[in-house]
């Protein structure tokens, strides 16, 4: 059966909505609006209707005022959310109050419309929610992206992105570094109505302020210099699927004011153009910061944080989730091995105890890195503790390396590192004639660990 039909009376008919409003010129264009998409309505005028409404019929999507004459429609929300689940239910706000669209989705709305009605966002609305309502309540773990583990922190956090997939309020995905804030970005994503579209994830800190505004928004041929064609900007790339905002603690304040625009609006200004036109995505946005504490010191716009940090998902990092470290280990090796083209090594369990010992500040990527390394450091395919290389850095010796950190300046220490480890491979093989086995035991590692680094480092 087509997820967007349901049974009446043994037969296949439209989808059927409830539109609860005291206002009658609200309910008629709405009404007129849903029969020419082909979606059944019925009406209701206040909360004690549409309860007796919902009790009488299955219902595929609903709206409804924040104002009704018995009560709000905060309470209908949460009346869904409790007695109907699985039933999307979209809150009509009027222009501009941000505050109650933002109540509404804590309290369980799929999303908001404005008045005045947009149509050509009511028509958006309608066929994201009849979407959500044919989606499976539990996903059958056949996805790409698959947030791994059997604890009870990480089967919490698995089920708490089935339930946000399904609405389209704005996610803040908090967590440590490495501990998979894209990977739940890219979940929440494929198991919602927006699958089938776009997912486009930018990390905020990684574009020059002075471009930000054309990668976002994008520009118009000749709007300034350089300008030579028409750009689209992220945004609208992402139309009808998800911007995923990576890091954004790290947006100038200016960019801020246009990015709080952009989310209230729905809609987006190309340097150059003189109209905005209309963007429909969901925004979900990461960092490793603390957003509140950047809010409080006057770093991050307050406005904007109510926005984005509608629904907190709080990633666990790995020392709250120790039990899963075996699995993950596992999953990795046998993923590298593919990647290597080799048979994959195993853990002692001496290594294995020390890996679930370490605190692990990188998180699960940074255990993903530790075990590439022991890869091609280890013997005869199984990887011993000291493979591992866990223990804290010792002291660097006074000389020319340490005078080279102390002048690193605002280099990123993986490039840095990455530098210096590319210039000492280079040498060896030029010291060697490329010979990759004789350079291999001038380094003092392994034929494996040198190929390994090669590839790491693009000297291929």
């Amino acid at each position: 059966m087509d997820g967007n039909t349901h049974m009446e009376n043994g037969e296949m008919s439209n989808p059927l909505a409830l539109i609860i409003d005291d206002e009658p010129d609200i309910r008629e264009l709405l009404e007129i609006t849903l029969n020419r998409m082909d979606v059944d309505v019925k009406t209701a005028a206040s909360c004690g209707d549409a309860r007796d409404l919902l009790g009488d019929h299955r219902f595929d999507l609903c709206f409804t005022d924040m104002r009704l004459p018995d009560g709000n429609g905060i309470e209908i929300v949460r009346h869904i959310s409790k007695h109907h689940p699985g039933l999307p239910v979209a809150m009509i706000t009027a222009h501009g109050n941000t505050e109650a669209a933002v109540e509404a989705l804590k309290s369980g709305a799929f999303d908001f419309v404005s008045k005045p009605v947009d149509l050509g966002d009511l028509r958006s609305l309608v066929n994201s929610a009849l979407k959500v309502r044919k989606l499976p309540k539990e996903q059958d773990g056949g996805q790409k992206n698959e947030l791994l583990g059997s604890s009870s922190q990480i089967r919490g956090v698995r089920k708490q992105i089935e339930k946000l997939a399904r609405s389209q309020a704005p996610i803040h995905i908090s967590g440590e570094s490495g501990v998979g804030k894209e990977l739940a970005a890219r979940m929440i994503h494929e198991r919602g109505p927006r699958a089938a579209a776009p997912f486009v994830a930018v990390n905020c800190g990684a574009i020059p302020s002075e471009l930000m505004e054309s990668e976002f928004f994008g520009h118009k041929k000749g709007s300034f210099t350089g300008a030579s064609t028409d750009k689209q900007g992220l945004f609208e790339a992402a139309t009808g699927g998800t911007i995923f905002l990576d890091e954004v603690a790290d947006l100038p304040l200016q960019m801020q004011v246009k990015m709080l625009r952009v989310i209230q609006e729905k809609s987006v200004r190309p340097i150059g153009a003189t109209q905005e036109r209309p963007v429909d995505v969901r925004i979900l946005s990461a960092t490793h910061k603390n957003l509140m504490s950047l809010v409080e010191s006057g770093g991050f716009r307050q406005d904007l944080y109510y926005r984005i940090n509608v629904i907190e998902l709080r990633m666990p990092n790995l020392q709250e989730r120790p039990d899963d470290i075996k699995l993950l280990a596992e999953h990795f090796l046998t993923q590298i091995a593919g990647e290597w083209g080799m048979e994959p090594v195993t853990v002692s369990e001496p290594a294995m105890r020390a890996l679930s010992d370490y605190a692990f500040p990188g998180n699960v990527r940074e255990l993903r890195n530790v075990l590439e390394r022991a890869v091609t450091l280890c013997e005869d395919d199984v990887i011993q503790r000291s493979d591992l290389q866990l223990q804290p850095a010792e002291a660097i010796p006074s000389g020319s390396l340490s005078d080279e950190i102390a002048q690193r300046g605002d280099v990123p220490l993986e490039e840095f590192i990455g530098n210096i480890e590319r210039d000492a491979i280079m040498q060896a093989l030029e010291e060697t004639r490329f010979n990759k086995t004789a350079a291999a035991k001038k380094l003092g590692i392994t034929f494996r660990a040198l190929r390994y680094r090669l590839k790491k480092l693009n000297l291929e």
